[in-house]
């Protein structure tokens, strides 16, 4: 497979949602490659369609991609993973269950994979049953360092925090990136993130010492008569990156 050339080199890697080709085209040359490119699953009537057009954002972002679910959506995990497996890219969301689901299909260790855990209301608890299933049942809640390990033992790179809420979570946020740091663990925050606590929910995963940090600001940044992500908004989010880094 490809990878983007600054995906594992550096420490911070935005997560945008393109809108259309042209549109992801525009979001990598803003974030000058430090992107990958979310194409949700969901958007897509049947698998087909959605492995024909994922394989067109590929090419056109140097397999900057990232196959996303749809705002969690557990019954679109399986989907995610076939897609991941014939395209090959760069990055692939899952729910927690589905983490070494997408690994095995994908058959190499170089696609980074996250799962999806989210807020138990109890700092340094996580709630992991996010799955088809398990998401209908009685919320799992475990220690995060438990949820780490069981990502390792699976095949996963990282934990995908969703829903933040913004700054809703800050506390359990710290506590997560503390562990990240810890575990050697990625980390991905997620929900409600924008322009305006973009910079300190980043700079919390950095003083903590996450080795990869990936956070995903998606509807704030989003035209909503186009359905595209603003370009100039993510040449903003770069700035913030790079001076958080330096």
């Amino acid at each position: 497979m490809k990878l983007s050339p600054n995906f594992y080199r550096d420490r911070v890697c935005l997560n945008v949602l393109a809108g259309s080709h042209q549109n992801a085209k525009d979001i990598y040359a803003a974030a000058e490659s430090f992107v990958v490119v979310g194409v949700l699953s969901k958007n897509y009537p049947d698998l087909e369609s959605a492995i024909a057009d994922m394989k067109i954002y590929a090419q056109e972002t140097d397999n900057a991609l990232s196959v996303g679910l749809g705002a969690g959506d557990p019954n679109q995990s399986m989907m995610v993973s076939l897609i991941s497996k014939e395209v090959q890219p760069q990055h692939v969301n899952q729910v927690f269950t589905g983490a070494p689901i997408s690994r095995a299909l994908l058959g190499q260790n170089e696609t980074f994979v996250n799962a999806l855990i989210s807020p138990s209301g109890t700092i340094g608890m996580v709630k992991i049953s996010t799955g088809p299933l398990s998401s209908q049942s009685p919320d799992g809640i475990v220690p995060i360092e438990t949820a780490i390990m069981m990502l390792k033992d699976m095949g996963a790179d990282s934990v995908k925090f969703f829903n933040m809420q913004g700054l809703t979570y800050i506390e359990e946020y710290k506590a997560i990136a503390k562990a990240c740091a810890k575990f050697d663990f990625s980390l991905e925050p997620t929900g409600g993130i924008d322009l305006d606590n973009f910079a300190e929910i980043l700079q919390i995963a950095l003083d903590a010492g996450v080795k990869k940090i990936i956070p995903h600001i998606y509807s704030s940044i989003i035209d909503k008569d186009s359905g595209n992500t603003r370009p100039d908004d993510v040449r903003q989010l770069l700035q913030m990156v790079k001076q958080a880094v330096n």
